[in-house]
């Protein structure tokens, strides 16, 4: 049976932890991901959960922690933002190179300097080829479930790779929303137990994890990763179907939305796919422009021949970039466009919101009229444009 309740983003993940009961949680406070925390050390406090909880000095501790407890066979988890992220640098790749699947909810912040406490998608966007998968939350009600079935697919035998599940600072953290909570006891039968094959507690199977491995193996132990990575696709979508069949809430590697007879389609991340949404209905009604929108859930693995099938039918794409590259437009766009690229469509790239600056309902129409009219040119564009960007 699932509740429905009232709760930010932060406290919808802390409550799928809650209900995950990891054996070890490690973490240290960050802004915006500081309250996501403080709601689990309650529930320990409280003992809802029998999780070993464990106060570290530094966001490079925290990762170092579960890394080494997961390799002992423990479900661990983290949480942290920005810089926290950056810090957890070096062991990022520990985690994935040594196949621990942590789950991580990653409260998406911009990263200094100036400093900023507010969203963009710089951080995650900098670890998007660190062997970790990456999930996508619109609302709290995603936060929430992304983070269940991130246990179940990063522990799946095929997989064994660490999962971040990104949700907007700010924009989704702190905000107040409804959603469905499920029963503790479906949670539980969900997930299920996990029990590492190789593990460091394990004397009569005695394994070595992180070693040096020079030109004569590293090569191998990296395309292990990949094909873990790509094995994670089936496992997202399986994952995903069973998920909904229990709640009736379905996952997949994205969101389709009013695609099907569209024109131009604007592709993005994150709760800026709600406001698109809205603007792609008003468009319809008030201009009579056949706008979509594609809101990407799963951007590690990348599921490019299936972003390419939704994009098909569209004249023009747009690709919305929360974060940064200073290379040819944002790091979705380049990804997308690459997609798609054998279909020479006319394409544009939106940077957006960096900083948490606000983009309205207003900016995402002009977005789509400034899409049209890149279609009507029929050429794509290589230098992006900055949607509400002050001269």
């Amino acid at each position: 049976m699932a509740e429905r309740v009232a709760k930010t983003g932060n406290d919808a993940a802390a409550y799928g932890l809650k209900q995950i009961n990891p054996d070890v949680v490690a973490a240290y406070p960050i802004t915006p991901q500081t309250e996501l925390m403080h709601k689990f050390a309650e529930y320990v406090a409280n003992g809802d959960v029998d999780t070993e909880f464990v106060q570290v000095e530094s966001e490079h501790s925290a990762m170092s922690a579960v890394v080494g407890a997961s390799l002992a066979g423990a479900r661990c988890c983290t949480a942290t933002s920005s810089a926290g992220l950056a810090f957890m640098w070096e062991i990022l790749y520990v985690a994935s190179g040594c196949r621990c699947p942590i789950v991580m909810p990653l409260v998406n912040r911009a990263l200094s300097a100036p400093i900023n406490i507010h969203c963009d998608h710089s951080d995650s966007m900098g670890a998007r080829d660190s062997g970790w998968l990456q999930l996508y939350a619109e609302n709290a009600q995603e936060a929430y479930d992304n983070v269940l079935q991130a246990v179940r697919i990063g522990e799946h035998s095929d997989v064994m790779l660490p999962v971040m599940t990104a949700l907007d600072g700010f924009i989704l953290s702190h905000t107040i929303e409804a959603l469905e909570v499920n029963d503790n006891s479906m949670v539980s039968d969900f997930i299920g137990n996990y029990k590492r094959e190789h593990s460091l507690l394990d004397v009569e199977a005695p394994s070595t994890f992180g070693p040096l491995a020079l030109q004569n193996y590293y090569f191998e132990h990296k395309k292990q990763q990949v094909d873990a990575m790509e094995a994670a696709r089936d496992v997202v979508l399986e994952v995903g179907r069973e998920y909904g069949e229990l709640t009736g809430r379905s996952y997949g590697f994205m969101e389709q939305y009013r695609c099907e007879d569209a024109d131009i389609i604007l592709v993005g991340l994150g709760s800026t796919m709600g406001t698109a949404k809205e603007a792609a209905d008003r468009l319809r009604d008030e201009e009579g422009i056949a706008a979509g929108v594609l809101k990407i859930r799963c951007f590690r693995p990348f599921p490019a021949a299936e972003i390419a099938e939704a994009l098909s039918g569209a004249s023009a794409v747009g690709i919305m970039d929360r974060a940064i590259s200073f290379g040819l437009g944002g790091p979705l766009y380049h990804e997308v466009r690459s997609a798609i690229y054998e279909e020479q469509k006319p394409t544009a790239n939106f940077i957006y919101g960096l900083g948490g600056r606000d983009i309205p309902l207003d900016d995402i129409k002009d977005v789509f009229l400034q899409l049209n009219d890149v279609k009507k040119k029929g050429k794509a564009e290589t230098d992006p444009r900055y949607v509400g960007l002050r001269e």
